[in-house]
């Protein structure tokens, strides 16, 4: 089914949600990224889902709502757009009977006009269409989604930059909406203890995102079908209204595409809570959200973010989780005619497992399985990718930090002793590979374990370092302690990906090992490869193109948090083209999370070489060479002019050594990150940083 296609049977149960009413002091309007307030009436909207009679019972429906359903169909919507014009016996929370309206408040709807029944006409013009008056029928939460999102939120609550709040990054600090430590605080003049803020804050937020209002309206619909399974990495489609109550002509029901990032609880079938990575507005809250075959999914809710970073993940209720909290009303299925008939005349063509515009579905899990998490000592955490059936893992340098630069975790200058030399040696007898290039006075400084989540259920191994790059690319090898018979290692891509071909993301982004969830997956588009001319080597000349240039940076428009580190690019068949390093944020600290940097495969040449057998480390001495075109790369500086003056055996420039003698240990790159301080730690999300030139700077 084509995007046409799905866009179509999605406008059919889009509607627009316009909520309006007396407000002579502007009250009403504060917690909302987007109102409009005249004369003392605010109005507020929201978007929302259109339900034909084929998913809820109608007589059940009258016998419980009475003579406000006698109506042919409901709406569902988020129930914060409705919570303000409650009359104060009926705010906080959900109550038994009908909830009551304040004198004077009114809810309409808004939908397509060639979404109704019987409008065979070839254009619709939003213009005309005309706002239908809609009934509050109850206010339900949804416990599934809720205590979902609670055990996310106690996971991570109290951890540096884990203060998260309920809201669009586009909301005022005037306006915006309480966050975790601003519901404590106010419990703590309860006289709570510390457990029972928590859980009160975090099982507050929980419910008041995931709420639910029915509505009631008269109008014949079509049939709809529900997606049957959803995986991370899947398309979807979201048809909202994002400001919708200042234009309906130019806003009502716009479309936003994107995929599943994430799906909790990770390992069950009946998902409570999914996360989308889709661009959303104010306003698109209640929308509903479709499958590549134009299968209802659920609805998505408003956002959460960090209040440090502005780091946002999107919530999506699926179906499921509000048919259960409804199951008196509401069907998890259809009436099986429906789907059977959509079946019959073609709707559901051969799409099933194959997303429009990124990789399958069994692809992109093949690829989840070879991303594993990484702990170290107690605080650190960050994604790594398993390379080989032997247990050899790659990451990042900068999540060991303290063997990056040769140092324990005070530093050895201020301890008043050397730095142990980093540099290929003898290991000591506990390490098997007879040859590594890791101090081994600093190989066993912190542990390091390993979460593998190839198969069910997750497990956790211990880790060595057994190899850390000096040079300029912030890369480590780990190697499993006790090895699995079945690992999953990546099917790798060496070739030099193509701009603006199809690229996903895959790592341990913002949640970390407490939340106990799936690495997530976003999709975008390699937006730049960043080449460079490097001193002649057997890599260099194999991969680098026809003038001599060599791919060493790739920058990409996927969604990456910290967290990442580490982390997969992959193309669209699931093999790896890039490892992820960092993401950027402007001075003020806010994450930019669509424009990161990746190592590219064709770099990464000697490891994946070094792979096959691990017995010859020499493989990697071209990765340890200091070279001040590749450190300016990663340091975002201009391109370095060449530096004439003579060369040494192979093509390798001798002021390029000299330069590295001069500056001591290490490459320009590590003495920026030292000296910077590129890499601050906090106790649950992965590393910190930033550049001291320009607008812009790394973070992951």
């Amino acid at each position: 089914m084509g995007l046409p296609e799905i866009i179509q049977i999605a406008r059919d149960f889009a509607v627009l949600v316009r909520v309006h009413g007396p407000d002579p002091k502007g009250l009403k309007m504060r917690k909302h990224a987007f109102h409009k307030y005249d004369s003392g009436l605010t109005t507020l909207s929201a978007s929302g889902l259109l339900l034909p009679d084929a998913l809820y019972d109608p007589k059940v429906a009258k016998r419980v709502f009475g003579d406000s359903q006698s109506n042919t169909a409901l709406v569902v919507t988020v129930a914060s757009v409705i919570e303000s014009f409650l009359s104060p016996n009926h705010r906080g929370s959900v109550v038994q009977g009908h909830p009551q309206l304040i004198p004077g408040a009114q809810i309409n709807i808004l939908m397509d006009d060639n979404a109704r029944v019987g409008n065979d006409s070839e254009e619709s013009n939003v213009g005309d269409s005309c706002w239908m008056p809609a009934t509050l029928l109850t206010l339900v939460d949804v416990p599934d989604s809720s205590l979902a999102l609670q055990s996310l939120l106690d996971t991570s609550v109290g951890s540096s930059g884990h203060n998260w709040e309920i809201g669009w990054s586009l909301t005022s600090e005037e306006i915006s909406p309480r966050s975790v430590s601003d519901l404590m605080r106010a419990e703590h003049q309860r006289h709570m203890t510390i457990e029972e803020w928590t859980n009160t804050s975090s099982a507050s937020m929980g419910k008041s995102l995931t709420r639910i209002a029915l509505l009631g309206v008269s109008l014949p619909l079509k049939s709809i079908a529900i997606s049957s399974s959803i995986r991370s990495g899947d398309f979807v489609l979201a048809v909202g209204s994002p400001f919708g109550i200042l234009s309906p002509k130019h806003f009502l029901n716009s479309t936003s595409v994107g995929s599943i990032s994430n799906c909790y609880p990770p390992t069950s079938a009946n998902k409570s809570l999914l996360m989308a990575d889709i661009r959303c507005l104010p306003g698109m809250e209640g929308c509903p959200v479709f499958d590549e075959n134009g299968n209802l999914i659920g609805i998505l809710v408003t956002p959460l973010r960090q209040k440090t970073n502005g780091a946002q993940i999107q919530p999506l209720i699926p179906w499921e989780a509000i048919t259960a909290a409804f199951s008196h009303i509401l069907w998890k299925e259809p009436a099986g005619k429906v789907l059977k008939q959509r079946i019959e005349t073609g709707k559901e063509l051969n799409y099933i497992h194959k997303n429009p515009l990124y990789g399958s579905s069994s692809t992109i899990k093949k690829a989840m399985a070879s991303v594993c998490l990484i702990m170290v000592g107690d605080s650190m955490w960050a994604s790594g990718i398993v390379l080989n059936k032997q247990g050899l893992i790659i990451t990042n340098a900068h999540l060991l930090e303290p063997w990056r630069f040769g140092r324990n975790a005070v530093s050895g200058e201020e301890n008043g002793m050397e730095p142990p030399r980093l540099g290929p040696h003898l290991c000591d007898e506990n390490c098997k590979f007879g040859l590594c290039s890791v101090s081994s006075s600093v190989r066993n400084y912190k542990k390091i374990r390993v979460r593998l989540d190839h198969r069910e259920p997750w497990f956790w191994c211990n880790a060595k370092l057994v190899y850390i790059c000096k040079g300029s690319l912030d890369i480590a090898l780990l190697q499993l302690v006790d090895v699995p018979d079945d690992l999953s290692p990546i099917v790798v891509d060496v070739a030099n990906p193509l701009q603006g071909s199809r690229a996903c993301v895959i790592g341990h982004g913002l949640f970390g090992p407490r939340c106990e969830v799936a690495p997530s997956v976003s999709w975008g588009v390699v937006s730049k490869v960043v080449k460079t001319k490097l001193p002649k080597s057997y890599w260099s000349l194999r991969h680098g193109d026809e003038h001599g240039e060599f791919p060493v940076m790739l920058e990409t428009t996927a969604t990456v948090y910290a967290g990442a580190s580490g982390g997969l690019v992959a193309n669209s068949e699931g093999q790896m083209i890039g490892l992820i390093t960092s993401n950027t944020r402007h001075g003020k600290g806010t994450v930019i999370p669509n424009l990161n940097f990746a190592i590219p495969c064709a770099a990464l040449a000697p490891v994946f070489e070094f792979s096959q057998d691990m017995k010859d480390f020499l493989l990697l001495r071209d990765l340890d060479q200091p070279n001040k075109q590749l450190s300016a790369v990663w340091e975002l500086m201009p391109q370095l002019s060449p530096e004439p003056g003579p060369t040494l055996p192979g093509g390798l420039p001798q002021t390029l050594l000299e330069d590295g003698k001069k500056e001591g240990r290490g490459s320009r790159f590590a003495k920026f990150i030292s000296e910077n301080d590129l890499l601050k730690r906090s106790t649950e999300t992965g590393e910190r940083g930033k550049l001291p030139r320009g607008p812009l700077s790394s973070k992951l």
